[in-house]
């Protein structure tokens, strides 16, 4: 990261959960999902990342209600969801549970009928006929123009509006690599100014954005992930992704692990038609690596249904989230323990090279260790001590076993174990 942006010091133990908040509850509004916020917190959610709350453009649009990402207005509410004193609310809610609450920004495009079509169309991009167009195949948005600096000055305005009208903690900046990373950093610098402890979230997998960002995503991972489950790659494939991050990235970059999210649960499938059984252990592996976990809406149900994106399609809950428990010591174990910290390069990693089958790690910061073993096949695995190299007593998180670095551990298919040396 530049030297000049300073990253907020409750990063590092940090997580986020991704709120879909049409398909939340069935009312689909800000009130209704407050209700839920106890419950995330207990599951140790530090992170609430909005989907964009603003409202949607009729033109062009998709479905009965729409895509989030095509915009009518910037620094208005979707009625969808409430108003803005409701969500003002939830953020102070979320506060005084200790919560942090980050917006989606989508500065690369807006919906055909965005208020800026008709007040400011130099704004946008336009083809030979001096028509709006979009550049990347989504019929449902046009492109904004950052050539133009006066659209730099409206958007960043735009931005600074949800800060002081909602006291919010950070962006995720939708497609963040289709804007001009001179525009974030200017963003930044001048936003920083206002509230210095931000946390800024970009979705794009480019080295240089992290010049701006505290975070980006794992898309490389993920891929390589169902990958291995579709039996395209073996394991290996996973170091080589893990590999090139570890080399190219800053030491300090924090990287966002998850196995599902808004795109990928609607367009290809909940993570258990993408991952199969193999899910929930790449779930405590994207937990317990050298970066951030991010959790999607439902998974601690969990959730086997495609959501649809364009129209009204609740989760359906049954109110039992048998995963509650799973993430909870999952979250709750990378908050005390230093050796789980992201961006941080004082923590390191130690790959645990046994038989093809399981991928483990031993995750290091000072005294403290997080031993971390995933059976990724369908029999069961005995990993012996002389693969595994650890030195006194470690405590297994979800079932309280002790192992002392002696004989072997036992791992049941597709299971897990994560083990903190006491």
């Amino acid at each position: 990261m530049d030297a000049r942006f300073h990253r907020a010091g409750w990063v590092a133990n940090s997580n986020i959960y991704e709120v879909n908040l049409r398909q939340y509850t069935p009312e689909g509004s800000f009130n209704a999902f407050a209700r839920e916020m106890p419950r995330l917190k207990d599951m140790g959610i530090d992170i609430l990342w909005f989907m964009p709350i603003t409202p949607i453009s009729q033109q062009g649009r998709k479905g009965s209600l729409g895509s989030y990402y095509a915009c009518s207005d910037y620094t208005a509410v979707n009625p969808e969801f409430g108003r803005l004193e409701d969500f003002q609310q939830l953020v102070r809610s979320a506060h005084e549970l200790g919560m942090k609450v980050i917006i989606d920004v989508v500065a690369n495009h807006t919906g055909w009928d965005h208020r800026w079509t008709r007040e400011h169309p130099e704004y946008y991009r336009k083809n030979q006929d001096g028509h709006f167009y979009e550049a990347h195949g989504w019929e449902d948005v046009i492109d904004l123009n950052f050539d133009n600096k006066e659209l730099w000055r409206a958007m960043i305005d735009a931005m600074i509006f949800w800060l002081k009208e909602c006291d919010i903690d950070g962006y995720r900046c939708d497609m963040a690599m289709l804007v001009p990373l001179d525009f974030w950093r200017e963003a930044r610098a001048e936003i920083d100014q206002l509230k210095p402890d931000l946390f800024w979230l970009a979705e794009c997998e480019e080295i240089a954005y992290h010049e701006v960002f505290d975070a980006t995503y794992t898309w490389k991972f993920l891929h390589k992930m169902e990958a291995v489950w579709r039996r395209e790659s073996g394991l290996d494939g996973l170091d080589e992704v893990l590999h090139y991050y570890g080399s190219m990235f800053p030491p300090d970059a924090i990287r966002v692990y998850f196995t599902s999210n808004h795109d990928e649960n609607s367009h290809s499938g909940s993570e258990y038609e993408r991952m199969g059984q193999a899910a929930r252990a790449f779930a405590v592996i994207c937990t317990t690596l050298y970066g951030m976990p991010m959790i999607y809406s439902g998974q601690e149900m969990p959730n086997y249904k495609r959501l649809a994106f364009f129209d009204k399609d609740p989760i359906p809950w049954t109110g039992r989230y048998e995963l509650h428990g799973f993430y909870k010591a999952l979250l709750e174990c990378r908050k005390r323990n230093p050796a789980l910290r992201g961006g941080d390069p004082a923590a390191s990693t130690r790959r645990i090279h046994t038989d093809g089958r399981c991928f483990g790690f031993v995750r290091c910061m000072g005294v403290n260790e997080v031993l971390v073993l995933t059976n990724i096949s369908g029999e069961p695995l005995t990993v012996p001590a002389s693969d595994i190299q650890v030195s006194g007593v470690f405590r297994e998180i979800f079932t309280g076993a002790e192992f002392r670095g002696e004989g072997a551990i036992w791992i049941e298919p597709w299971g897990y174990r994560v083990l903190e040396k006491r």
